[in-house]
């Protein structure tokens, strides 16, 4: 029986490429579909009955792990069982609750309900072909079928994807339930058949020159729209817009003039103090009326569709949102109203560049001011504090800039 066992090599099998059944020994074989799908087949008789038992895909599992899986099922047909019979007892569970209950056991260790509720929708609504499927079935060619529709459309999309199937993969070979590679991996596999993404960079969010920004802040003040004071407040304090259209009034201290934004709703998961200016507490003021009492978001989401009350004495139902914030597309909308060419998140870019180019603040002070982490490990590592005052004179310095002049006063640039 030595002698019939491993026929062949990995070099023979990573070659061969002719349709047709190729016997290692033992009853394993390697069988290769005209149309070009490898599978390991596991060959037995019992009572007389030859059976075919699938071992997996020739992609994902290795000459070694196929002698591993085939040397088990020969051990229970040893005892008296039959593989086929023992493989339906430890059926794998199928992907659609298993990656469910990923997210489940996993969501702790994400940022914020956002973030889980992302996973589950593209886990849910994406990935949707896969959950009927056994976890120890699920091949590349079922991997690309759910991702090549996505890839050229939506290719951030497609990506965030892709990372997330192969990690639940990864979680079910954790489990036992799957070996050899996994189908979804990127480096080294699916880069061979799908075509690299193009990064986004900084040059994508396109910025209003800082130059043009006065007269910008000039025709948004005159503009009555809760969009129109979002966008001022994202400008003057140079956040992410969805750290200021999420913000709270409870993180607001108006008397020491600070907006601290929690850990869980920043992009490095660290607290982050806001200092605010005269003019970002002029915009808070400007909103506070809207709000019921001082309390729950800072710019309120409109109602879709609302009605008003026809009843006698009955006010009309408040056009305004307790329960979510004001929507980015709103802002968006108004910009395009205002044929202005950036986008939102270019305003950060366009206090970057003023900052480096007109003023002498520090590096790590203009940095900080965005919320960036230390790449150097070692500097983060030593640096205890926020250089919050610091911080304080740059947004001053960039408010006073933003602020609009006066048709007759020639605006001269500072030197650094």
């Amino acid at each position: 029986m030595a002698r019939e066992l491993n026929r062949l090599s990995a070099r023979a099998v990573a070659t061969l490429t002719e349709s047709g059944r190729y016997a290692d020994g033992g009853g394993l074989h390697l069988v290769i579909a005209p149309g070009g799908s490898r599978k390991w087949v596991f060959r037995y008789t019992i009572g007389g009955k030859t059976h075919d038992l699938g071992l997996g895909s020739a992609r994902e599992v290795s000459l070694a792990e196929a002698r591993q899986a085939a040397t088990k099922r020969r051990d229970e047909i040893r005892k008296g069982q039959n593989p086929i019979k023992e493989k339906a007892k430890q059926a794998a569970p199928l992907f659609g609750a298993f990656a469910l209950e990923y997210v489940e056991t996993m969501q702790s260790q994400w940022r914020n309900e956002k973030h889980i509720a992302q996973w589950k929708m593209t886990l849910t609504k994406y990935a949707a072909p896969l959950h009927a499927m056994p976890l120890d079935a699920i091949g590349t060619d079922d991997v690309l079928a759910v991702l090549k529709p996505l890839w050229s459309r939506t290719p951030e999309t497609a990506e965030r994807l892709r990372g997330r199937i192969e990690a639940v993969l990864d979680a079910a070979k954790a489990k036992g339930w799957r070996s050899g590679e996994n189908p979804a991996q990127w480096r080294g596999h699916l880069e061979q058949l799908l075509p690299r993404r193009q990064r986004l960079t900084r040059g994508h969010h396109k910025a209003m020159p800082y130059d043009d920004l006065a007269g910008f802040l000039a025709d948004l003040r005159a503009r009555d729209a809760l969009a129109a004071r979002a966008l001022e407040f994202i400008i003057l304090t140079a956040g992410r817009s969805g750290e200021a259209l999420n913000a709270t009034w409870a993180e607001i201290d108006i008397a020491k003039a600070i907006w601290t934004i929690p850990a869980i709703r920043m992009k490095a998961g660290r607290e982050h103090r806001v200092p605010l200016t005269n003019a970002a507490l002029a915009v808070l003021e400007r909103v506070k009326l809207l709000s019921a009492n001082g309390e729950g978001f800072l710019f309120p989401g409109e109602r879709q569709g609302r009605k008003r009350k026809q009843n006698e004495g009955q006010e009309p139902e408040s056009r305004l949102r307790t329960d979510a914030p004001l929507s980015s597309a709103s802002i968006v909308n108004l910009m395009a109203r205002m044929k202005c060419d950036a986008t939102i998140h270019g305003f950060r870019s366009s206090f970057r560049d003023w900052a480096a180019e007109t003023t002498g603040f520090p590096h790590e002070v203009c940095e900080m001011a965005l919320a960036h982490t230390i790449p150097n490990k070692a500097e983060a590592a030593y640096r205890r504090g926020d250089l919050f005052d610091k911080r304080r004179a740059l947004m001053d310095a960039w408010a006073e800039f933003c602020e609009p002049k006066p048709a007759n006063v020639i605006q001269m640039k500072r030197g650094a």
